[in-house]
């Protein structure tokens, strides 16, 4: 709807007099548009400086004086009661000179916050905000110092400096830490919304929440919390890196989206959105090919970093390859086929014609298997072994009979709802049942897992 400039509906949206869906559509342009941004903030700023600008009396003899000089013949009006500015200035024949003022009088006070910053503390806010706490130097909430503890408001920056962190408290679902040189504004926080906007710098969130509940925007993309922990930062030119360290986080501008698991990581850019997901473990030669994928496509022939992505790829980076599905040309989709099902072959009923023609549920059902293979692989002991197990039971069909002769049980190849912390009667079956089974299966000289 908005393939140009929004500026038109800038103070609209800003006084929330849009519908819904437009306001929805200006805020997707307003995070990925520089300029229209820059443009909201100036009205957001003017209208917040006009919000506070004070009824002043007018002296006695200012109506007097102007009556006099508005009567023809000079004749002095009797004394009338004396009534306040504001309303004088607002009638019809003063509207354009009541105007001028507003905008001079703001232009004025706009000019003197931004030169003359005093270093008072933050006031009481009032309103939906989030609590502040100061953790090291001197944050600043717009333009006023941050003790031990404050508010930020809905519609206020929080801005470190070298020196400087700040912990936000996200409501009750969580908190954010904002490390130095860092820039960013509370814009929403109700029961169904929570949502920062990152400037530039770096933050740590970690939320312990439903999804779609805490969002990030910035410059080049929205993250959406999946119930997680994660770093995203920001430089100045708007680029910004995901890091996710437990957990999901969703990635999104417009109809471009990645969805990033703990471990892995994900880069955007301004104009173009999130590129593809990697594991922080992969080969530099494997990153750097894939960032010249995602980002430099359009100034020349991608296929030699394909090849490169391709050729170095290991089982974990089948997040990569599958991601990298719908984004690469008819043509080339092929070859990513070839070697994500040379890595993990496809399930039953996921056919090669179908992922070609990105049949959405057979993506889903392949899916389904490679996630197994994107778990963090730092686990130990009973745990690990059954993984094996697990895993092995998924890439070939007869180990279930295999095992049945072998040790004569069964294994459930399914993860329990509760494995690691669960407390309750079935999972603690479930895992002595699994564990036993592991620690037999791992001494057995049998299979090689």
């Amino acid at each position: 709807m908005f393939s140009k400039h929004v500026s038109s509906l800038s103070s609209a949206y800003c006084h929330e007099e849009v519908s819904p869906e437009q306001s929805r559509r200006v805020a997707e342009h307003l995070i990925s548009c520089r300029r229209c941004r820059a443009e909201f903030e100036e009205i957001k700023f003017g209208a917040r400086l006009a919000a506070h600008l004070p009824l002043i009396e007018s002296p006695g003899s200012l109506w007097r004086g102007i009556e006099i000089a508005l009567d023809g013949k000079g004749r002095t009006a009797p004394p009338r009661p004396r009534r306040r500015i504001i309303p004088f200035l607002i009638q019809p024949r003063f509207a354009v000179a009541s105007l001028a003022l507003a905008v001079l009088v703001i232009g004025v006070a706009a000019y003197w916050l931004r030169h003359n910053p005093r270093p008072f503390e933050v006031s009481e806010t009032v309103g939906p905000s989030w609590d502040v706490a100061r953790l090291n130097g001197s944050p600043r909430i717009n333009s006023a110092l941050v003790g031990d503890k404050a508010k930020l408001g809905v519609g206020q920056w929080l801005e470190t400096d070298t020196d400087s962190r700040a912990q936000l408290i996200v409501s009750d679902i969580g908190q954010v830490e904002i490390d130095p040189n860092t820039r960013v504004r509370l814009v929403e926080t109700k029961p169904t919304e929570h949502r920062l906007e990152l400037a530039q710098g770096r933050l740590s969130a970690r939320i312990s929440a439903p999804p779609k509940l805490f969002f990030v925007d910035t410059p080049s993309g929205v993250a959406e919390d999946l119930g997680c922990a994660y770093t995203l930062e920001v430089d100045k030119a708007g680029n910004s890196l995901l890091r996710v360290t437990m957990g999901w986080v969703s990635l999104q501008l417009k109809d471009r989206e990645s969805v990033v698991p703990a471990g892995a990581a994900c880069a955007t850019k301004p104009g173009i959105g999130p590129g593809t997901p990697y594991f922080e473990d992969a080969s530099e030669q494997f990153r750097v090919a894939l960032s010249r994928v995602d980002f430099e496509r359009d100034m020349g022939d991608y296929l030699a970093p394909l090849g490169i992505v391709l050729s170095s790829a290991r089982v974990r980076d089948t997040l990569t390859l599958w991601n990298l599905l719908p984004r690469v040309s008819d043509a080339d989709r092929s070859l990513v086929y070839n070697r994500l099902a040379k890595l993990v072959p496809p399930p039953p009923g996921v056919t090669r014609e179908g992922v070609l023609k990105l049949n959405q549920q057979m993506l889903d059902a392949w899916k389904e298997q490679l996630e197994f293979r994107w778990s963090d692989n730092s686990s130990s002991g009973p745990l690990k072994a059954w993984e094996k197990v697990r895993l092995a039971t998924l890439d070939q069909y007869h180990l279930r009979e295999r095992v049945d002769q072998t040790l004569n049980c069964r294994i459930d190849p399914l993860v329990p709802p509760a494995y690691a912390g669960g407390t309750d009667s079935i999972t603690t079956a479930w895992r002595a049942k699994n564990e036993s089974i592991a620690r037999k299966f791992s001494n057995s000289s049998e299979f090689n897992l």
